[in-house]
């Protein structure tokens, strides 16, 4: 069996010139980053055009540790809308470097369904990623500064500052650190720590801002921390805000790319679902609905969490309203939420599958919330039975929902078509179906209790000591009213990341709050879920390596 990058090694790579062609979008508008890649400037945004195209949302069950292939069946789906005559934009997220050189080894999709050239993709792209991270650190820079300053002190008191720095890397040992040791010349000693880059919080701004100007004004809108006498100090107190959004003046134009047959791909931003909203920029998805008839694009993790942000958080900003989404499901995620251990996932169990089952049926009662009825699509994996697939589309009848079995990793475009069928007959019966799950006027703890009780299927939420006063004093600063972002485990629908299957009777533990004022929303932080992630025992970055010649092997 070929590995992913000897497949994308075989394809002969179009023009990124000719792509944008295809588009509609001249050579003289694109910002070109090589013969294979190039930038979209802002200007090429139609708003009369957005309302008309078709946007599908993929989203997934809860996964198993590797994931099971959202991207790959996302690109898949994008290559089987154009086999059947439908002009079609798929729009994803920015591999981070840290599950590609963790767990993942690359994140551009899969087999005969990716995004091309994978390597550039999966490693430092067009540099967004990096801007995102400068910028922040510029702020976190430009804070510890400030507190040194004689001249320009606000007055900040260190210890209400939770702004930490950030790197584009899994590295536990950076979680909660101690700087400004050495004596006065070396700064004033303090509590911090690292989260990664796709955690942070102008990663989100940058995929919530509609343009570079509300770009500023959203990071100059970032909270630092209460004076001493009290007062809330903000990102532009520290006249951070334009600095900080010219690092990002190219980081903000969402990048083209092609599938593996030569489709048009935008990729733009990089947050995580389980601590970040888990979308691409709101920019990202409207380029592609402004020069495509259908635009598939993808959420981070399970419905809960991914689908759940879309819905609430970026589709509320950016006034996106779905038509269809497509649930991914894997035989083996489903008997792995069955009882079976990682390493037996491959052998056949009927049993194991039934029970998993449920897994499968609360996230189609998820996506139901939003006044959607989902597609599910059965991403086919070899190890697979005729009776496991034959299971789970009995399972579908009885949910009443539409299933494809989808072999995208195989067959590219060609392995989609039926899911591709299904999903133009379910967008095309659903103009207006969306929902959103609550109104931004809702209290924090009705936001919060609405998700964990219909989402999670949690019976209670529970606040701690330091959430409660989070709560409190995101209410006096005038932020109540915002949207909320949970952090929680993508390896449960609960909080507690040993739950399998479909938990009942737990208690959502939120531990404390965060604000993202710039972003705009609030993070309750549940559970013991961490924003910065460690390496795996055997990481990814044991087996990629480059020759003499400059060739990558090991990204798959």
């Amino acid at each position: 069996m070929k590995s992913d990058i000897n497949i994308a090694h075989e394809i002969k790579i179009k023009p990124i010139v000719q792509i944008a062609k295809e588009l509609g979008i001249e050579e003289d508008d694109l910002q070109l980053y090589g013969k294979f890649k190039a930038k979209l400037p802002l200007k090429l945004i139609n708003e009369e055009k957005i309302g008309k195209a078709k946007l599908i949302l993929v989203t997934a069950i809860t996964p198993t540790p590797a994931g099971e292939g959202k991207t790959t069946t996302s690109i898949g789906l994008t290559q089987g809308l154009n086999r059947i005559g439908k002009k079609t934009t798929v729009v994803l997220r920015e591999p981070s470097l840290g599950p590609v050189f963790g767990i993942k080894g690359g994140a551009t999709g899969g087999g005969y369904s990716q995004v091309l050239p994978m390597e550039d993709i999966n490693l430092h792209f067009t540099g967004d990623i990096s801007a995102v991270e400068k910028a922040h650190n510029l702020l976190s820079a430009l804070i510890d500064n400030n507190i040194q300053s004689t001249k320009h002190n606000l007055g900040l008191d260190p210890r209400t500052i939770r702004w930490k720095r950030v790197m584009d890397m899994n590295e536990r040992s950076l979680r909660d650190i101690i700087i400004g040791l050495g004596g006065p010349k070396q700064g004033v000693p303090r509590e911090t720590g690292f989260d990664i880059t796709a955690a942070s919080e102008v990663m989100a701004t940058l995929c919530l801002a509609k343009d570079l100007e509300d770009l500023k004004n959203k990071l100059g809108n970032i909270f630092i921390g209460f004076t001493y006498d009290g007062k809330p100090i903000f990102a532009r107190d520290l006249k951070a805000h334009g600095a900080m959004a010219t690092l990002m003046k190219d980081a903000i134009m969402p990048n083209l790319v092609q599938t593996i047959e030569g489709n048009p791909a935008i990729i733009h931003g990089g947050p995580f679902a389980n601590i970040a909203q888990g979308t691409n920029s709101i920019i990202a998805t409207k380029m592609g609905l402004s020069f495509s008839d259908y635009v598939v694009t993808e959420a981070g993790f399970a419905s809960e969490l991914g689908a759940e942000k879309f819905f609430n958080i970026k589709s509320q900003y950016g006034g996106l309203s779905t038509n269809a989404v497509v649930l991914v499901a894997t035989i083996r995620a489903l008997k792995y939420h069955g009882g079976v251990k990682l390493k037996e996932l491959n052998t056949p169990n009927l049993e194991a599958l039934k029970s998993g089952l449920e897994n499968l049926e609360k996230h189609v009662e998820n996506i139901r919330f939003y006044g959607i009825s989902p597609v599910i699509a059965i991403n086919k994996f070899s190890t697979d039975t005729p009776e496991e697939i034959e299971l789970i589309k009995a399972k579908a009848a009885e949910l009443n929902v539409k299933v494809s079995l989808v072999e995208s990793w195989e067959k590219g475009g060609e392995g989609a078509i039926e899911l591709a069928e299904m999903v133009v007959e379910a967008a095309n019966s659903c103009a207006t179906c969306f929902k959103p799950l609550y109104d931004f006027n809702w209290t924090l703890e009705e936001k919060i209790n609405e998700i964990a009780t219909k989402m999670y299927g949690a019976d209670h939420v529970e606040y701690s000591v330091q959430a409660k006063v989070d709560i409190t004093k995101i209410n006096e600063l005038g932020f109540g009213n915002l949207p909320v972002c949970i952090a929680k485990t993508q390896k449960s629908l609960s909080d507690d990341q040993y739950r399998k299957g479909r938990p009942k009777g737990f208690t959502v533990k939120i531990r404390e709050i965060q604000l993202a004022s710039g972003a705009g929303f609030v993070i309750p932080i549940a559970g013991t879920i961490m924003r910065m992630p460690g390496l795996p025992e055997e990481p990814s970055a044991e087996l990629i390596d480059i020759d003499k010649d400059g060739n990558i092997s090991g990204l798959f």
